[in-house]
């Protein structure tokens, strides 16, 4: 058993990630589901032995980063295979790997179920728009899909900064840029500020992880970019808050002024299982309207979720609204819509019993 057949067999049986961990079999997990692949356990001397063919397969990556640490993300491909991101740590003293799998060619959103206006985001001029959910929901994905339109129709400067690289933009009507954190560049502070001397139109950035990274992300926002970024915040007006609460307490009303004026869409997403056993995204879409941006200026942000549950337009729908639609579309039960719901009450009051 050696690490690049296990890749493979992950990649032709479609699983999304694979689980090198001391103690169990090599795992998989697939439409949100894990299961064991292999029957032995495998051993502290069997993860490291598999980890160090990782590293090899990673054009030879320096191993030390991980021993020392105990942390350790990079991405690497196998030609013909996939492309796949690792995230390598040590528990109980062995050496571990939750590794995903990246496909080469980009996705089709009709095909995952992405609808057009989400993609249209991509068309503002400038601003932010944050992809929020929990990990592995995947808003790198939708990003990419709508980075990818971006590449496909303008003649623009799109600067993307990952932590590690997923997916791989061939430079077509744009110019793609994509700098790989610890790779080309220290971190994403350095080089958020440095794209913004190097003439970007679009600028993905992979996560705001903290207040530093928020803060230049708003100065990009409002000098006339265009930002994508993430969150792990599930709904909008958890995202704003989130987004202030980060700053210390004298600059939270200033804070809540900067980005009620550079805002321009939340879109949060969840994986959701189907009846067929695959998954679905359910999305809750907030477009920022001159009431929304007052209520975010104004600290009346609890004010935001009424106006997105009662709205009928495909630019403002609720969590419990797109979850409403797939459950009457026959794609996921009764039971799945009320354990994703963010009001199951109400939700329930609306669903066929």
């Amino acid at each position: 058993m050696d690490a690049k057949t296990i890749l493979e067999q992950a990649v032709a049986n479609g699983a999304s990630d694979i689980f090198i961990v001391a103690g169990l079999p090599v795992s998989c997990r697939k439409n949100g589901v894990i299961n064991r692949i292999y029957e032995d356990r495998l051993l502290p001397p069997d993860t490291e032995s598999l980890l160090v063919e990782i590293y090899r397969l990673a054009d030879n990556r320096d191993i030390s980063q991980l021993h020392k640490h105990g942390d350790d993300d990079f991405s690497f491909a196998i030609q013909g295979v996939s492309r796949f991101r690792v995230s390598a740590y040590k528990q109980r003293g062995a050496l571990s790997a939750v590794i995903r799998v990246i496909t080469f060619i980009l996705p089709d959103p009709k095909e995952l179920g992405l609808p057009d206006y989400i993609i249209q985001l991509g068309n503002s001029g400038k601003g932010m728009v944050l992809v929020t959910g929990p990990a592995g929901s995947g808003k790198s994905t939708t990003l990419a899909c709508i980075i990818d339109q971006i590449n496909k129709t303008r003649d623009e400067h799109i600067i993307t900064l990952e932590d590690p690289l997923e997916f791989l933009h061939r430079h077509n009507r744009s110019i793609v840029s994509q700098r790989e954190i610890n790779v080309d560049t220290d971190n994403y502070v350095t080089a958020l500020r440095a794209a913004l001397r190097q003439s970007p139109d679009v600028i993905l950035l992979g996560e705001m992880r903290d207040y530093e990274t928020i803060n230049v992300a708003m100065t990009a926002a409002e000098t006339g970019h265009l930002l994508f970024s993430t969150l792990h915040t599930i709904g909008a007006a958890n995202t704003i808050d989130r987004i202030i609460d980060v700053f210390p307490s004298n600059q939270q009303r200033q804070i809540a002024v900067q980005l009620s004026m550079v805002l321009n869409a939340v879109v949060s997403q969840q994986l959701v299982p189907t009846v067929d056993g695959n998954v679905v995204p359910a999305f809750e879409i907030m477009t920022v309207t001159p009431a929304i941006r007052n209520m975010i200026r104004d600290n009346k942000v609890h004010q935001i979720d009424g106006i997105i549950y009662s709205s009928v337009k495909e630019d403002m729908v609720s969590m419990d609204t797109s979850l409403l639609k797939l459950y009457k579309d026959g794609k996921i039960s009764r039971d799945t819509a009320l354990t994703y719901a963010s009001n199951p009450e109400m939700l329930g009051k609306k669903l066929n019993p």
